[in-house]
């Protein structure tokens, strides 16, 4: 009985301390308070700096980049943007693949018109 009575105090304070802060966050456009960044989650920085790679970019600028991370893993514009990027060069060099297999064009007459 003991142990039930303990188990229920805690759950009590958790749940008032859940409500309290869930309460104490601040509203959109009004100036921050000291305890900003405390009580809740802070929201993701729109101030970081965009990944720039490149209008072509090569291994060494893929392996240099570096993401921002957000609460839940790395923040999807960011990703989006990368994969953007890559998939246009990837996409570039493929064509340049293919047309250095074709070869060059050869005349099928003997004479080149003058």
């Amino acid at each position: 009985m003991q142990y039930l009575l303990v188990f229920v105090g805690v759950l009590l304070i958790g749940v008032v301390v859940f409500f309290a802060v869930g309460t104490r966050r601040r509203v959109p456009g009004s100036s921050p308070t000291p305890t900003d960044g405390i009580l809740g989650l802070a929201e993701p920085v729109p101030s970081l700096p965009p990944v720039l790679l490149p209008a072509h970019p090569g291994p060494e600028d893929i392996a240099r980049m570096r993401l921002g991370v957000g609460l839940r893993g790395y923040r999807c514009d960011q990703v989006d943007e990368v994969i953007g990027v890559l998939t246009e060069e990837i996409g570039r060099l493929n064509d340049e693949l293919d047309a250095t297999r074709q070869g060059p064009v050869i005349s099928a007459t003997e004479k080149s018109p003058e």
